[in-house]
């Protein structure tokens, strides 16, 4: 029986392998086409995958009743639907990024330019929480070209060539990226922000298996990110939230909203309440346009009770910071 059960496993994994390898296959192939589809092109494939993908379809559901119960089922399927084909729109835009006249198609106000000048001249590096909200590759494009050196912390691909195409597109916008986890990736983070006083994004929104807070989302508990937090809190440096959000065809409008919280000089502390402040800053975008964010994500995966689980099981990895996940232990 056992022995059945490892060819049931070898092959169910050899049929996995071979279905990712197909797809990473036909995106390097399509890559070309895609950079000079129209954008409605993406927007309507996204629509399509809200009636074609059903286990996504139904997680958006599922988010959307958390975050808005007052609105019936119908207004929120509709935001469902634009959050999908937003989501292709986003893609398409990623693909033709290098082509951009980055400048022309994101609008930045002189006044949230001076945010982040304002934020630069402190001379202790920039922290950017930000969030998977319109187009996101392309407000770290648009900081780039305020002439600031400007880093990514990022999640390596399912695989390495996909790793290389992001890594090569991001950097010939002037982007560092620093892969999560890479050999002395928390050092290389430090000297970026300390010796270069870069300005480093990252994303916050998304409940992924790294260390964390436990912050309010739409009223719930959220487990967050933490290393932007973190940072700030270590370096006392100044933290901002920034985004874009589409206001017309190819068009958008950049935003930047300083993140302002008394530091106590307690890292701990002064972390969880940074990842709070800047989750706050998160759901009042996504209220103001929720069409543009991410719900197939299961944000509310882990619970407080996971964690107490890990650390009984002793299987605990959440709150087990990386170099790369939390400043407090170099």
């Amino acid at each position: 029986m056992a022995t059945g059960q490892k060819k049931k496993d070898f092959f169910f994994g050899a049929a996995k392998r071979v279905r990712r390898e197909v797809r990473v296959r036909a995106l390097l192939v399509s890559l070309p086409l895609l950079r000079h589809l129209p954008l409605g092109v993406g927007a309507a494939l996204g629509w399509l995958a809200w009636y074609a993908v059903p286990r996504q379809r139904r997680l958006a559901q599922e988010q959307l009743r958390i975050a808005f119960p007052e609105k019936t089922q119908r207004e929120r399927d509709r935001i469902g639907r634009q959050s999908f084909a937003n989501l292709g729109r986003a893609a398409l835009e990623t693909a033709r990024g290098d082509r951009m006249d980055i400048k022309a198609v994101v609008a930045l106000d002189p006044r949230d330019e001076a945010v982040l000048h304002a934020a630069h001249a402190q001379g202790k590096g920039v922290l950017v929480a930000t969030a998977h909200i319109g187009a996101w590759e392309l407000f770290a494009r648009r900081i780039c070209a305020v002439g600031i050196p400007c880093g990514t912390v990022a999640k390596e691909a399912h695989d390495p060539r996909l790793t290389a195409l992001l890594q090569r597109s991001r950097e010939q916008s002037g982007l560092r990226v620093f892969w999560r986890g890479a050999p002395m990736s928390g050092r290389a983070l430090l000297r970026f922000l300390r010796g270069e006083k870069g300005i480093l994004g990252i994303l916050i929104d998304q409940d992924t298996r790294v260390a964390g807070h436990f912050v309010p989302f739409f009223g719930r508990p959220a487990f967050t990110p933490r290393a932007a937090g973190d940072l700030a809190a270590r370096l006392d440096a100044p933290m901002v939230f920034c985004c874009v959000h589409r206001v017309a065809r190819g068009m958008h409008r950049m935003v930047v909203r300083p993140i302002e919280v008394p530091r106590s000089g307690d890292r701990e502390r002064d972390s969880i309440e940074l990842t709070a402040a800047a989750t706050r800053v998160i759901e009042e975008e996504v209220r103001e346009r929720p069409d543009e964010w991410v719900w197939m994500h299961p944000r509310w995966r882990t619970e407080p009770s996971d964690i107490a689980r890990e650390r009984e099981s002793g299987t605990e990895q959440k709150n087990q910071p990386s170099r790369l996940d939390s400043g407090r232990s170099r």
